[in-house]
């Protein structure tokens, strides 16, 4: 591997003008810029990231954690936030935690500060003590996709109105007939998604539609989860004419479900989620959805924790809320059959 002494050596200056023209820092005449520049083509040079990390206490990445990377909300996310991070001259490191509390504490621990000057976080799912920890430690970090916008996390954050999505999802479902609606939420009750799930039951009660607590299932924010919950809530409640899930993956298992039993969606069974992943929009049929600003988020989330590094952790606005949820009406949801 070429050093950047050898480029040195080629270009006839010191390492620490080769130096300065990578990082286009320091005053560099144009002849001797391009004689570096010639230099570092013609060897192949390139930067040890790594180790100007640790030499200089900065480094040009930023990292992204994310609970699972199977799923696929978090490569889409992670898309818009590299494409943020590049613009700024850096690059993203994802990192995939599984839901482990270890590997979150490890990535926290070796990555935030070294290989990376900043964190994204894309949940609450790992612990905050970390999280505070990692901040005392002097490197920013930035919780993506906050669901509260009302409540502060204690941490900086990206918020959305999910409480707002659940409330489109349940009002479109009304205005199409649906009085009799089933919930599939892709968390437990006191989840990260519990706020899209409250949004679609105040909307019900204010619309004075009853739904009873078992015509809902709590389960895995996963196609599988979806299906499950879905066979069991058109076993038990013959009657149902429309289902809510809170999430797109669910969303797609309950359209699964019904399909293995004969339905027809939709018109003996409306399926409406929340996210508008790719996979809603190249389901057959497609499926309606609440879509939620993810670009939008992922720029905002990068701008804030560039914001936070350029002026050592503090900000004046910790907490920014995205634009709003916007209902995506597809061939998946249709008026009630009399």
């Amino acid at each position: 591997m070429t050093t950047l002494a050898e480029v040195a050596v080629r270009a006839g200056v010191t390492p620490a003008t080769v130096s300065n023209v990578l990082r286009k820092r320091g005053k560099v005449g144009a002849a001797t810029r391009q004689r570096v520049l010639d230099a570092v083509e013609a060897l192949g040079y390139r930067p040890h990231l790594t180790a100007r990390a640790l030499a200089e206490g900065s480094a040009p990445t930023l990292a992204l954690m994310v609970t699972s990377i199977a799923n696929p909300f978090y490569p889409e996310f992670a898309l818009a936030a590299e494409r943020a991070a590049r613009k700024n001259g850096r690059f993203l490191i994802v990192c995939n935690t599984n839901e482990d509390p270890v590997i979150s504490r490890a990535y926290l621990d070796q990555i935030a500060g070294t290989l990376s000057e900043g964190v994204l976080v894309m949940n609450s799912r790992i612990a905050f003590d970390d999280l505070h920890t990692t901040r005392a430690r002097g490197t920013p970090v930035v919780l993506c996709m906050w669901e509260r916008p009302e409540v502060s996390p204690g941490l900086p954050c990206i918020a959305v109105d999910f409480f707002a999505a659940g409330a489109l999802a349940a009002q479109h479902l009304l205005d199409l007939g649906h009085t009799r609606i089933g919930a599939i939420i892709g968390s437990q009750p006191d989840g990260v998604q519990a706020a899209r799930y409250a949004g679609f039951c105040h909307t019900l009660k204010v619309a004075g539609v009853p739904h009873p607590e078992q015509e809902a299932r709590f389960t895995r924010d996963a196609v599988q989860g979806g299906y499950e919950a879905a066979c069991e809530l058109l076993t038990e409640h013959h009657d149902l004419t429309a289902i809510f899930a809170t999430n797109d993956l669910p969303a797609l298992g309950a359209m699964h479900a019904a399909a293995d039993r004969g339905m027809r969606i939709p018109d003996d069974l409306s399926v409406i989620g929340i996210t508008d992943i790719q996979l809603a929009r190249e389901s057959r049929p497609g499926l309606s959805t609440v879509a939620v600003p993810t670009d939008a988020a992922a720029a905002m989330a990068v701008e804030l924790l560039e914001a936070l590094i350029e002026s050592g952790g503090h900000c004046e606005t910790p907490m920014r809320v995205a634009p709003p949820p916007v209902l995506v009406q597809r061939a998946s949801t249709g008026r009630v059959r009399s």
